[in-house]
């Protein structure tokens, strides 16, 4: 590696607090999942001592990072339609005499890599997801002339030279977070593109995770999920030196003083191990709500995926699962419409959501990601076919997340205050199960944890009313 790109907060191309490339903006655009919202995060902490601060004001911006996920059909081209939009600030910037960057970053800058610099001039570096770490030499490097690509998977632990997120840019974003414990996926499932574009499984280390997380309740944070393309696949070393599971994980965090609420995704069945689904009946602190994606209910559907469980596996996952802790809610994510998919897959599909009662899903129709196996096998379903299927299995999903939503009218539910709500003197926070709750109480109260008697049911929201005076954040032990 040469000098200048290695990584780390302390070797930067400007003195930290000064900024000699004459910019002191950045907006970061983030598309996708939860890991990309943690990564984007993590991407303004790296150059804020460089003197970088975030604006969510795009024409503001001196630097502009597009962050940008790889999963769904038609991930390019939306890359490519914001990239236009970009372009047309940084032109009317540079008008001005101002000059703007353009970095891409995240799962299609690691597919796409040179093709993206190739097809759109406008952009002047390409990062992929394993080295954002390097963001502040890579920018030096463009602010001296030249366009970049880095796309390679290093040999250094990216999280080891990130800069730790300051306590007011933590404050900012609010009293929940993401924290990244695990990246990568083994599973190679024949339509995902994970394997190829964030890499092999790797976990980060117990001690890295929990000073994390200490940070993170030390800046009034309430509530942390944990993240990982295969989160309960985790196996981060512990104290003792030997690999630790997640369920223990979970323990461990949960004794972080000022954490009330824990939680985690995205889940893979095979992966779920007793000492995790212990943990739902032991822990308080773990919310018992489990995102845990099946894609299909038909066992040759499944097989041609390359999932490796069956339908009567994950129907055993969930019956241990229910049996740890009787309130516990489920959601999933499905694909419809994979290749070779008939009638009587997609009824199995059907059949399954109706097994097993989800609080709500998320369903998609398959898209081919290039590269993947599943982009080669013919007999694929015409998309009028994906499209009536798709919208079978949502009318199915959409009843039942409004019959588990109306579950709780006239009932008093747990709430964790998050933010202000669009009226004056009106909070919005959650459930226990992720759903929003509305309710009329004090900004002092942002961060509490309050018993709220539910009375109405929107279409996307709940609204309650207080029901006991609360505790303000102070006194709730954060």
């Amino acid at each position: 590696m040469d000098e200048r790109d290695k990584p780390g907060p302390d070797k930067l191309d400007w003195p930290p607090g000064s900024n000699a490339s004459g910019m002191s903006k950045v907006h970061v655009k983030s598309f996708g999942c939860q890991m990309n919202v943690y990564d984007s995060n993590r991407m303004a902490d790296t150059l804020a001592p460089g003197g970088y601060s975030e604006t969510a004001d795009v024409a503001d911006a001196d630097l502009v990072i597009l962050n940008t996920c790889n999963i769904r059909e038609k991930a390019v081209d939306k890359l490519y339609s914001e990239i236009g939009r970009v372009r047309e600030f940084k032109e009317a910037a540079e008008r001005d005499g101002r000059r703007v960057l353009i970095a891409v970053a995240g799962c299609v800058a690691q597919a796409e890599g040179n093709e993206i610099l190739r097809r759109a001039g406008a952009v002047d570096l390409v990062v992929g997801s394993q080295n954002y770490h390097r963001l502040a030499n890579l920018i030096a490097r463009v602010q001296a002339g030249e366009r970049i690509v880095d796309t390679e998977f290093p040999a250094d632990d990216k999280f080891d030279a990130l800069a730790a997120p300051r306590r007011e840019a933590i404050a900012r974003r609010g009293i929940s977070a993401f924290v990244t414990v695990q990246e990568g996926c083994d599973k190679f499932c024949t339509f995902c593109v994970v394997p190829y574009t964030r890499g092999a499984e790797v976990s980060r280390p117990v001690d890295k995770i929990v000073a994390e997380v200490e940070r993170l309740a030390d800046a009034n944070v309430r509530e942390v999920t944990l993240i990982g393309q295969n989160v309960n696949a985790y196996h981060g070393q512990g104290a003792d030196g030997r690999p630790t599971t997640l369920g223990k994980l979970l323990r461990r965090l949960s004794a972080v003083p000022g954490i009330v609420r824990l939680r985690y995704m995205t889940s893979h069945p095979r992966d779920m191990e007793d000492d995790l689904i212990a943990a739902h009946g032991d822990l308080p602190a773990l919310m018992p709500y489990v995102h845990l994606p099946v894609q299909s209910g038909s066992d040759r559907i499944l097989a041609a995926m390359n999932r490796r469980h069956t339908r009567q596996d994950y129907l055993e996952v969930i019956a241990r699962l229910r049996a740890s802790r009787a309130d516990l809610a489920l959601t999933s994510d499905f694909i419809v419409g994979f290749p070779g998919e008939t009638e009587d897959d997609f009824s199995a599909t059907l059949s399954l959501v109706e097994e097993v009662g989800y609080a709500t899903a998320y369903s998609f129709m398959y898209s081919p990601r290039p590269g993947t196996p599943a982009a080669a096998l013919e007999n694929q379903v015409p998309p009028g076919e994906q499209a009536e299927r798709l919208q079978r299995l949502q009318a199915v999903i959409t009843r039942q997340w409004r019959a588990f939503n109306a579950q709780v009218l006239g009932h008093t539910v747990e709430v964790l205050l998050e933010k202000p709500g669009k009226l004056p003197g009106q909070l919005v926070g959650r459930t226990p199960y992720l759903q929003a709750v509305q309710v009329m109480a004090p900004r002092a109260m942002i961060g509490s944890l309050v018993n709220v008697a539910i009375t109405d049911i929107g279409t996307n929201t709940l609204f309650g009313a207080l029901s006991e005076p609360a505790p303000a954040l102070a006194a709730a032990g954060a």
